[in-house]
């Protein structure tokens, strides 16, 4: 039997139709496209049964393939070791061509390598293409060419070349998706993928929450953010609109979204720091590492009402206020001593937003050891945040409802665990 000659788009992290580059190519491309999604057994293996996330992509993938039955085609989902589940697809299709958007983590680097090693080697044109960011890899650098490491001068020449360039561009492919395959394959149930549902969701997001921004954004209990995070990180939203939206409308949300990129180009440039400082020069503290307190911190029972309310709701809901991060993020380095590295990696459990660039730069930023961090002696005074950005304590009654029923002593004394933080800081710095 003669097989199909097709192209493949591969979705990864763009779970969206519209202005999405890498699709936007490949409907123009000499042959029927067929959309491909793959469940990684090499990310699955490690996620909880009922991950939040996965059942945020599922139901992502659900829409995708809903959109695509009114023009007679549907997603291909497969599931299995990206590399062998290509090598079945080989085997099933004659594919002319494999279109897909940059992924700039170490991990997906090494398999998108992999890929398109094995692609070239039965001569497929393979594409890729820049969507998840405005500006990637060496695009926004010094004048010697090096990366950038510092936020504000990064930030300036971004948006010196955003400007430049006018705006981002934005890529309609309504007219195109016509040239989909009329393939009807399957569309598998969560069971089948291995995973089960769970009661935790991906909120819609809206930019309207977000219209006072600068003002409003530190105070947790206005709850005056867009829920945009977890959009991009799959990609349901395109950050070239968004970003278009923010140069017009909210200047304070953009820089947020600079920094995104920032930490994004950190990551591409120095993926050492998915397991290091940034700063060698700190390598030298000791830690107290005291699994006890960590449970504490965990759980939210520390004591200290704004670090337990973020912990509560992070807990709960898979999502924790900006404002609420820092502060924990902070206690757990500074008052308990405990590596960023083991709050980086229960973000990265809990988190429905976890990007492993900004989970890594901001945890670097709050324990002093990264690029363009937060000063070693700046240590967070929980009780003075809370009293600055939740001075009535509707945020903190929210997640501690027995707060006012004889709350727990705090487990360490801001004043001591501040000393402590930074003598141990200052023995620590390697000179």
């Amino acid at each position: 039997m003669t097989k199909q000659k097709v192209t493949f788009f591969w979705f990864r992290r763009d779970l969206r139709l519209e202005d999405n580059t890498g699709l936007f190519e490949a409907l123009q491309s000499d042959f029927p496209v067929i959309p491909l999604f793959i469940f990684d057994d090499e990310i699955l293996e490690n996620l909880p049964k009922n991950d939040a996330r996965v059942n945020f992509i599922y139901d992502s993938l659900q829409k995708i393939n809903a959109q695509l039955s009114e023009f007679g085609t549907s997603l291909l989902i497969k599931k299995g070791k990206t590399l062998l589940v290509w090598q079945s697809l080989l085997e099933e299709f004659d594919i002319q061509k494999v279109f897909f958007n940059k992924d700039y983590e170490p991990f997906a680097i090494k398999r998108d390598l992999a890929i398109s090693s094995l692609l070239q080697e039965n001569n497929i044109e393979t594409f890729s293409f820049k969507d998840h960011v405005i500006f990637e890899e060496k695009e926004i650098t010094k004048a010697d060419g090096l990366p950038y490491t510092i936020y504000t001068p990064y930030k300036n020449k971004w948006l010196e070349k955003y400007h430049l360039s006018g705006q981002a561009p934005e890529y309609e492919t309504k007219a195109l998706l016509k040239n989909f395959a009329k393939n009807q394959f399957p569309f598998p149930k969560l069971a089948a993928i291995g995973f089960e549902e769970n009661s935790i969701k991906v909120l819609p997001h809206n930019l309207t929450q977000i219209a006072n921004y600068k003002e409003t954004r530190d105070f947790p209990a206005l709850d005056s953010t867009s829920y945009l995070s977890p959009h991009l990180r799959f990609g349901t939203v395109s950050i070239r609109k968004l970003v278009n939206w923010a140069n017009k409308k909210n200047q304070t949300f953009l820089s947020e979204l600079i920094w995104r990129e920032f930490f994004i180009q950190i990551l591409f440039s120095f993926p050492s720091v998915v397991n290091h400082n940034f700063k060698s020069a700190y390598d030298g503290i000791q830690w107290r590492n005291n699994e006890d307190d960590f449970k504490r911190w965990c759980s939210g029972t520390t004591g200290y009402p704004m670090v337990d309310a973020g912990m509560r709701q992070l807990n709960e809901t898979g999502y924790m206020h900006n404002r609420v991060r820092m502060v924990v993020a902070s206690f757990l380095c500074k008052h308990l001593l405990i590596n960023w590295q083991w709050g980086e990696a229960y973000f990265a459990e809990k988190l429905l937003d976890f990007e492993l660039a900004s989970n890594v730069g901001n945890w670097q930023w709050a324990a002093g050891t990264g690029c363009d961090a937060a000063p070693y002696f700046r240590v967070f005074n929980p009780e003075i945040q809370q009293k600055k950005f939740d001075e009535k304590g509707i945020y903190i009654r929210k997640w501690i409802p027995e707060f006012d029923f004889g709350y727990n002593e705090p487990m360490i004394d801001h004043a001591f665990a501040r000393d402590r933080a930074i003598a141990t800081y200052k023995a620590g710095i390697i000179k």
